[in-house]
């Protein structure tokens, strides 16, 4: 294990970029050259896969509403169950990725993705497409927590720009989604809301490629004798030791990520609504929306490169929520004057995604320790944020406004930058349980 964790550690001779041939194991074989450029597909048709699944059934839930005939209540269920599959089921991934290794979980997220993506569009009830619904989600719960894993185990030189790749794919994905899912039905699918949800199978059907050729490929290494690297790529969490939960750093990253992502969904679920409410056309809160959504393309490539690079992360998470105070303060003066200001801020106060992404890689020395810290702090940060969107709701309900809740929402960016600023200490988990390399 001392041996896996140097080479994790050690800056490697390969060449600079994100093509370059992957990490070996110390006292295992090279790998194949062509794997290189394989990861990174794979990488990035993973992170691409990541929210389509969510936005774009977002962008026709009242036709789909209408269509499966669903009660007020379970399409509440259902817009919740996101957050609880993403901390349900990402918890699982530790265990998962000691037993099949991560490259191989990550390939069966893929395959879930896709099979509840493929059949979900077929089903005439509500309980079914809910059940498919959260077979896709339990995918992408798997590899949301095992990406910052892959960087870890096979880029370890190159951390920031290869998470910079993933999250700004990922922001791509959920932007691409939002902005053409309507459109795309209306002009060129009849109008028909299940081929507009169908159409994003072909996405998530051609990630699964590259994943099958990298599990293959480690097959073939254990086969050939390279103990030292379980199937998946090595990258495991230890079957015993002490408990993240130990660690004032995993709380505070498990607390940064749950506030980030109730903003995060607060936006997709409400922004088209307050501007729609302050009297702008709805096809321009739609497109404010996925302007909010793209800001994070060309920022989540540089923040954790940016992060990667300083000892203490604290001041990018100040300065992030900073924006998203003075869009909640905009909002509520001028809604509609400023709309394109604000939904800007929005877009960069949401950046605080690939930024705690980054942390998550910065906060562990090796890569086991990056699989349990992201399982705990995406999965404990998925449960904090499941009450926001409905608390913001009800808040909209009874008051009859907007007022109340952008109070509540730029109050909850002030425990986000203590959390974040506490979270981007120059320390790791290992230091602070206990926990052997």
């Amino acid at each position: 294990m001392h041996d896996e964790k140097t080479t994790l550690d050690r800056p490697s001779a390969a060449p600079a970029g994100p093509a370059a041939t992957p990490i070996a194991p110390a006292d295992g074989p090279a790998r194949p050259a062509w794997l290189g450029p394989v990861l990174v597909a794979g990488l990035v048709l993973a992170a691409l896969n990541l929210r389509p699944a969510i936005t774009s059934l977002g962008a026709l839930f009242e036709e789909t509403r209408t269509g499966l005939h669903m009660s007020g209540t379970v399409a509440g269920l259902i817009t919740s169950v996101p957050a609880l599959c993403f901390a349900v089921f990402g918890i699982t991934a530790p265990r998962l990725s000691r037993r099949y290794g991560v490259a191989g979980v990550v390939c069966a997220g893929m395959v879930m993705v896709a099979t509840g993506l493929l059949i979900r569009p077929f089903m005439n009830g509500a309980a079914g497409f809910l059940a498919f619904s959260a077979l896709t989600l339990a995918g992408i719960a798997l590899t949301n927590v095992l990406l910052p894993v892959i960087v870890k185990r096979w880029f370890p030189d190159r951390a920031g720009t290869m998470t910079g790749l993933y999250s700004m794919a990922m922001a791509a994905g959920t932007s691409l989604a939002a902005a053409t899912t309507v459109p795309m039905t209306e002009d060129l699918l009849g109008g028909s809301w299940r081929a507009g949800l169908l159409v994003w199978a072909a996405f998530a059907v051609l990630a699964v490629l590259p994943w099958l050729a990298v599990v293959r490929a480690d097959r073939r290494d254990r086969a050939a004798g390279a103990g030292a690297a379980p199937a998946g790529g090595g990258a495991t969490a230890p079957a015993t030791g002490p408990q993240v939960v130990r660690s004032r750093t995993a709380w505070a990253l498990a607390g940064y990520f749950g506030l980030q992502a109730t903003n995060a969904y607060i936006t997709m679920g409400w922004l088209p609504q307050i501007f729609r409410d302050a009297g702008v056309p709805a096809g321009t809160a739609g497109v404010l929306l996925a302007i909010a959504m793209v800001m994070g393309v060309p920022l989540a490539f540089v923040i954790p490169g940016l992060a990667g690079r300083l000892k203490h992360q604290g001041p990018i998470a100040v300065t992030l929520s900073l924006f998203g105070f003075a869009a909640y303060v905009g909002l509520y003066i001028a809604p509609a004057a400023g709309a394109w200001a604000w939904a800007l801020m929005l877009g960069l106060c949401n950046c605080a995604f690939p930024l705690v992404i980054a942390m998550i890689g910065l906060r562990a020395r090796s890569a086991a320790g990056v699989v349990r810290l992201s399982a705990f702090a995406q999965s404990a940060g998925y449960l904090i944020s499941i009450p926001g969107p409905l608390l913001i709701g009800t808040l909209y309900q009874h008051s009859g406004g907007w007022d109340l809740p952008l109070a509540l929402m730029a109050g909850l960016l002030v425990p986000q930058i203590v959390l974040g600023v506490l979270a981007g200490r120059d320390r790791t988990i290992e230091d602070e349980c206990g926990m052997r390399d």
